[in-house]
């Protein structure tokens, strides 16, 4: 398995072993020993997935208040996306910075989001779909988000929609900028 860091500590890109030949695949897509040696210490309580059937559907920038904060670790099982993850951690040295990384049915990556993180991605391709593993249980009353175009986070999307217009639902469009989102994390130092 490779793992690359990316530019904001705690949030990785995974590659994970795939075993192939003239039959298909097989990969492991979790084991707690295996990620425990990667550092990520997070117990998994539910599965998630979202199916995409439109490319061009942008999803996010969504995450959830403590104590129902969730570390994420999220796939595309079919098609393409680009995943982002943004620091709304106040007081982070990465404040309001974001990372990316393609994730497909073909490069089988996966991306690790600890908590204190907004979390979207934008389809690439039609009917996709995507899986989360998170580490807390959803809750309605501790979800959170704020507008996709954020200019704190200033996401690149214009560039990866190549002048296509995004398919948002509401909520993603009318959303609350960062500096006026209900947001409680607070940055104590590095990610352990």
């Amino acid at each position: 398995m490779k793992v690359t860091e990316t530019k904001i500590k705690g949030v990785l890109i995974i590659d994970p072993d795939v075993h192939g030949d003239h039959r298909g695949y097989f990969m492991e897509t979790y084991s707690k020993k295996k990620y425990q040696e990667l550092g990520i210490d997070v117990e998994f309580v539910q599965d998630n997935m979202s199916f995409s059937a439109q490319k061009g559907t942008l999803r996010g920038l969504h995450w959830q208040n403590a104590p129902m904060a969730q570390s994420k670790l999220v796939s595309c099982t079919r098609g393409a996306v680009i995943d982002v993850a943004v620091d709304i951690r106040k007081g982070s040295p990465t404040y309001g910075e974001w990372v990316s990384v393609e994730l497909s049915e073909e490069n089988k990556r996966q991306f690790f989001i600890p908590q204190g993180f907004a979390h979207g991605f934008l389809t690439l391709t039609d009917n996709v779909e995507f899986r989360y593993k998170v580490d807390n249980f959803y809750s309605k009353e501790h979800d959170r988000g704020i507008r996709y175009d954020d200019p704190t986070a200033n996401v690149d999307w214009g560039s990866l929609l190549n002048g296509i217009e995004p398919v948002l639902s509401e909520k993603d469009k009318n959303g609350p900028t960062l500096d006026k989102a209900d947001c409680n994390f607070i940055y104590e130092g590095e990610n352990k």
